[in-house]
């Protein structure tokens, strides 16, 4: 008597592709016209595309008003996951083509990268050679889902809904100036004694938490011109140049400071709660080449906070 096998499970059905392809576009835009320029569609294929999810789905997943539409409860929930999805797929797809080759895109400040990442970088690219590196400096956090960028470095509180983030370092600050300028009043004794002379930047927050932790009331801070430079690196320039006292990370500045191009006057060195984070999209994190640029940066952060410490 033959013996009976059961049947394996079929999997769950799937709706179309070129439908949550649709969704997923217009959940991203809220728009279909937008979606339908992205994905080379007419807006009418569009909407014929959604209304097809939603006859799937069995509810709208989206409100239809005049010149905008909006998501509704049910599309909320399900917009999400099938970006990630989406995201997860193209991360497999690359990773399956270029294992840790191709080319890594960085998205950091300026100060980070010229003041850290620029110094160090030359070790990563020798262990990895056939991995090109692209630098992509701006004050703005990247959008993973519209700019092609694979890891980011970012200053805050590294909270951000959707990454995966690790700490690299904390943002601590103190004043630093030339020893030129230092002289130029007989040496900077005691904290009030700064406030004697050009402030770079009067208007940034970390100068009034330092002079308040050092007990220097902020009244001096007040009716200075605002300049501000954008960057620490700016900053720094400005400082070494004698043209101020900037307000800036002692582990960004070490080698300045072992020059004598700056002097440290004080160590209270205080922090506002931030530090310098890599962050990249959940679904990226068994992409080969973001793997391996986060085994590296880790380790060297690390070996880089242990030699400054010393």
């Amino acid at each position: 008597m033959a013996s009976h096998v059961p049947p394996l499970p079929q999997p769950p059905p799937l709706p179309p592709l070129q439908a949550l392809r649709a969704f997923e576009a217009a959940a991203r835009h809220l728009s279909f016209t937008k979606a339908a320029a992205e994905l080379g569609m007419t807006q009418a294929a569009v909407s014929y595309q959604v209304k097809v999810l939603e006859e799937r789905f069995g509810a709208p997943l989206f409100l239809r008003r005049p010149r905008q539409v909006a998501l509704t409860e049910a599309g909320q929930r399900l917009a999400p996951a099938i970006t990630e999805a989406f995201e997860m797929i193209a991360s497999a797809w690359a990773s399956g083509r270029s294992g840790a080759q191709g080319t890594l895109s960085i998205s950091t400040v300026q100060t980070f990268a010229s003041q850290w990442l620029a110094q160090h970088l030359g070790s990563f690219q020798m262990a990895h050679p056939t991995l090109a590196v692209r630098l992509d400096t701006s004050p703005r956090f990247v959008d993973f889902a519209q700019q092609e960028i694979d890891v980011a470095i970012r200053a805050g509180g590294g909270k951000w809904p959707g990454l995966e983030t690790h700490l690299l370092m904390h943002t601590g600050f103190t004043p630093m100036l030339s020893p030129k300028l230092a002289e130029s009043i007989g040496g900077v004794k005691e904290p009030a004694d700064l406030l004697r002379l050009p402030i770079v930047g009067p208007d940034d927050p970390w100068w009034t938490q330092w002079l308040t932790e050092a007990g220097v009331p902020t009244d001096g801070l007040q009716n200075r011109t605002r300049s501000r430079m954008g960057s620490q690196s700016l900053e720094a320039g400005v400082a070494i140049a004698g043209g101020g006292v900037a307000m800036l990370t002692p582990a960004f500045f070490a080698a300045d400071l072992a020059a004598g191009r700056l002097l440290q006057p004080f160590d209270l060195v205080c922090n506002d709660g931030h530090a310098y984070w890599l962050a990249y999209p959940e679904s990226r994190r068994n992409a080969p080449k973001v793997s391996a640029f986060r085994t590296w940066i880790l380790a060297e952060m690390k070996a880089f906070l242990g030699e400054a410490e010393g």
